[in-house]
């Protein structure tokens, strides 16, 4: 399958080329060049399905093309290998649970599909080492880092902005060395995400290290989170709950909305999303006014939401051709200050018994405020509770007790480079490092 830019000014290039490179040269966003449909009958069937049964149709469908059967199948199985449970928080409304894999985040299922995914294609060029450039606002570059950890001929490199994530998250990837380095950026994740493109639109630099992105504007990041979507419906039907489907979803960079929309384009029967924001509200904006106006981040509880300029939105307009009227026809779009995040924290745990996250919280309040009667709502709790320890204590006036993996991070020596908001800084240190 061939890939185009949002921008529409860069060549179409293979799945292996766009994956590579990550952002196309005239920094647009590559979009395959058709979205499949899978057959009636596979949404039927998914009752009787397991998790790596799904993906395994899934990304048959967005990849097979371009990678051998066998070789997918064993990436979406080393992908997916812990569960992802739907689980019922009050009467019509279902948390579907992403934090139980390495790093206790939904991105895990990305960045590790990702990894394997370019590691095959780096063996299959015979080419030098990559270096992956990844921005994060806190649970991006700890999935990345881990998911990339080990990998022979890959380097990553993990910009984040100094001060502004949680100590746990900071300690899942400035604590790992071997191939991973954390950059510690004075400025915001916007700031983070500019320095990254940057060196991606130098053409001498990436010609010198052979960069690419592991942030959710690469292909084989953002793609696979579209698995997990199949899998929520598909124990929907398995209580025999389908209908009428209504999913909730934390949002910042979209990424993660994004594959939700790829998911239902290829015929999932989700009737509508609904795009939780916190205070960075500028896609809530957008909903309402059809004004897209990008700004400066603004810190929050719900800090891997803190994104003011977000990448994916070029291709959900690319994926309604740009028409306002589609989009809000199949997105709905909230946003809550912090008081009201922490206020649905506490009151969700002394009413129902169940913790969430400040991220899974914003979708939980979105969809209790929009969910009509007759549907089954569905919101994704996209990281562990113990991540945000401090906020999610504060809030209950309980303790959060920290998992065993997430406990063991906490406890190895943090090394982290300090980088001014320099472009000409962060070429040097990679110069340096590579």
């Amino acid at each position: 399958m061939y890939y185009y830019s949002t921008n529409k000014k860069a060549p179409t290039v293979s799945l292996q080329e766009a994956v590579v490179r990550g952002l196309a040269p005239d920094k647009g966003l590559y979009m395959p060049e058709k979205i499949g449909e899978l057959p009636s009958d596979f949404f039927n069937r998914l009752a009787g399905m397991e998790l790596t049964e799904t993906a395994k149709a899934a990304a048959t469908l967005f990849f097979g093309e371009d990678i051998p059967k066998e070789v997918l199948d064993n990436i979406v199985e080393e992908t997916l290998n812990f569960d992802i449970p739907l689980v019922e928080v009050e009467e019509g409304i279902h948390v579907l649970e992403l934090f139980h894999g390495p790093t206790f985040a939904f991105k895990d299922v990305g960045a590790r599909f990702m990894a394997r995914v370019l590691s095959y294609f780096v063996k299959e060029r015979q080419q030098d080492e990559v270096k992956v450039l990844v921005a994060t606002s806190g649970d991006t570059g700890s999935a990345v880092a881990n998911g990339f950890l080990g990998v022979k001929g890959i380097q990553v490199f993990v910009l984040y902005p100094s001060g502004k994530v949680s100590e746990m998250q900071e300690a899942q990837f400035t604590t790992l060395g071997q191939n991973i380095v954390a950059l510690e950026v004075d400025g915001t994740f916007d700031d983070c995400q500019a320095l990254v493109k940057s060196a991606f639109m130098d053409e001498a630099l990436n010609a010198r290290l052979n960069l690419t992105s592991a942030n959710s504007i690469n292909v084989a990041r953002f793609l696979p989170q579209s698995f997990y979507y199949y899998w929520a419906y598909a124990q929907l039907a398995k209580r025999s709950l389908a209908g009428n489907t209504v999913i909730a979803v934390p949002s910042g960079n979209l990424g993660n909305l994004t594959a939700g929309l790829f998911a239902k384009r290829t015929g999932l029967p989700v009737k509508r999303f609904i795009a939780a924001n916190n205070r960075n509200d500028v896609f809530f904006r957008y909903l309402q006014t059809g004004e897209y106006h990008p700004g400066a981040s603004v810190q929050t509880v719900a800090n891997a939401m803190d994104v003011g300029a977000p990448s994916n939105f070029d291709r959900i307009l690319d994926l309604y051709g740009s028409s306002h009227e589609a989009i809000r026809a199949g997105i709905e779009g909230v946003t809550y200050r912090d008081e009201t995040i922490k206020d649905t924290i506490r009151e969700t745990y002394q009413r129902t018994g169940y913790l969430l996250d400040p991220h899974g919280a914003c979708a939980y309040l979105a969809l209790k405020e929009r969910k009509k009667a007759d549907e089954t709502g569905v919101f994704l709790a996209t990281a562990h509770p113990a991540k945000f320890k401090e906020t999610v204590e504060a809030c209950t006036g309980s303790p959060v007790a920290i998992p065993a993996g997430l406990h063991a991070f906490m406890q190895r020596e943090k090394e982290s480079i300090p980088l001014a908001n320099d472009f000409d800084e962060l070429k040097k240190v990679l110069i340096a490092r590579s």
